[in-house]
Formats: structure tokens, C-alpha cells, sequence
């Protein structure tokens, strides 16, 4: 099941994409927006594996709303303007819909999503080669992960830590979006972890984690503060 919202300042677009997903029997069309703010807070809550987006809005353009987003949700422009495709595919747009588009078109749009399995189906360790072995670490054993130039030190509960080659960037790719923030270049920390933010800095157990300026706004969106 593909489990979408749909934001457009046009209620009468709304209604239509309402109506297109009501007949398609693997959509679910959660919600439906007129204002990205109130969107943008609804996805903060539950995210979702599409958006029905329009892209001219009177706050800000959908484009950069999709790209404020710090989940991995698919998209699916809807626009009265062509103009836009070229910069709709650039951000790897699952499809742009002109309108008014057809119920068929507006289908085949959908069949083209290709959605990861969920959080149940997937697997909850990480597979790290260390110290000549590979490793099976859970997600729930990890308490932060830290940045050494090419090296990456996982700090674990059950024992001290493992130092893996890795790029923070390649590490945080592997581990689910939804369970882990990149707080600093050197952090990434379990969300379940972060309890508050005391002077720019997050209190963890034996560690102060400090918050860099450049991953303050992925955190807020994450743990909706700051």
C-alpha cells in the first residue's frame, strides 16, 4: 500500500486527486493540504511514501518545499505549467502531471512508484566489516556514531565501540531515516536518544554532543524543536 498526501493551494485540485485515488485500489490518500506549513508538520508526526505536490503556492515554490523535506518520500508534481518538468526531474521526480490530467494518466503516474519496504519488513542491524570480521550490529545496540576523517567509531551499549573504514555520509545511508539524525560533521545519534538541547548541545549519557549549524534545521524537523 502507498500512503500519500496531496498539497495544493487550489481546493478544486485537491478534490480531483481525491477522487483519482479513491479508485486506486493500492493508494491510500491520507491527507490533503492547502499550506505546506501544515503539511510540513503532519510529516514531521507521519511520514508518508508520496506527495501529490503543486508546485506555484503563494509561500513558497514546491520545488524547495520537496527539497526542505528530510524524509525519503517520492513525489509527484501536479502544475498548471510545463515550464517547471526540467527542474522536477532534476530532484528526481516520480512523474509531472499538467492539468488537468486524466484519471489515467494521473494512474500510470502512481504505477511508477516504487516504495522500500517498511520499517516492520526491514532489517533492524547494520552489517559493519571491523577488526578483520563483519559485524551485526542492531539498530537499538547503537548509542552514536562518530566521524574520525576515514573512520567511522560506533559506540554500542552492549560493549565499547567498533572503528569501521567508513564515510559518515556511506554510514548514514544504511541506517533508517527515521531513527538516526546527523547532528554535527562528526555525530549521528539515535532520535530516540536526544531527550534535549542545552546550549547548542545535546546530553547523552557520558557524551555532550555539540550541534552544528549546518544540520540545525534537519534536526528540527526530526525531533520538532530546537
Amino acid at each position: 500500500m502507498i500512503n500519500a498526501i496531496a498539497i495544493d493551494d487550489e481546493i478544486l485540485a485537491l478534490k480531483i486527486i481525491e477522487t483519482f485515488a479513491s479508485k486506486i485500489e493500492n493508494l491510500s490518500l491520507e491527507k490533503t493540504f492547502n499550506k505546506q506549513s501544515d503539511a510540513e508538520k503532519y510529516l514531521r508526526k507521519f511520514p508518508v511514501d508520496l506527495i501529490f505536490l503543486d508546485i506555484q503556492m503563494p509561500n513558497k515554490n514546491g520545488l524547495d518545499f520537496y527539497k526542505s523535506l528530510s524524509q525519503d518520500t517520492k513525489v509527484i508534481f501536479t502544475t498548471a505549467f510545463s515550464e517547471y518538468a526540467v527542474d522536477a526531474f532534476d530532484v528526481n521526480a516520480v512523474d509531472y502531471l499538467v492539468k488537468p490530467f486524466s484519471f489515467d494518466r494521473f494512474q500510470k503516474a502512481v504505477e511508477k512508484v516504487k516504495i522500500k519496504p517498511t520499517s516492520e519488513t526491514q532489517n533492524q542491524f547494520l552489517l559493519i566489516r571491523a577488526d578483520y570480521k563483519l559485524h551485526k550490529i542492531e539498530f537499538e545496540d547503537i548509542k552514536l556514531i562518530e566521524g574520525l576523517d576515514d573512520y567511522i567509531q560506533i559506540h554500542l551499549k552492549s560493549s565499547s565501540k567498533l572503528t569501521a573504514r567508513s564515510s559518515m555520509k556511506s554510514i548514514m545511508e544504511k541506517l533508517p531515516e527515521k531513527d538516526f539524525v546527523r547532528v554535527h560533521r562528526s555525530y549521528i545519534l539515535p532520535v530516540r536518544s536526544i531527550k534535549g538541547i542545552v546550549n547548542k548541545n545535546i546530553h547523552l549519557d557520558d557524551f555532550i554532543i555539540p550541534v552544528g549549524e549546518t544540520y540545525k534545521d534537519d534536526l528540527k524537523k526530526i525531533i520538532g524543536y530546537y
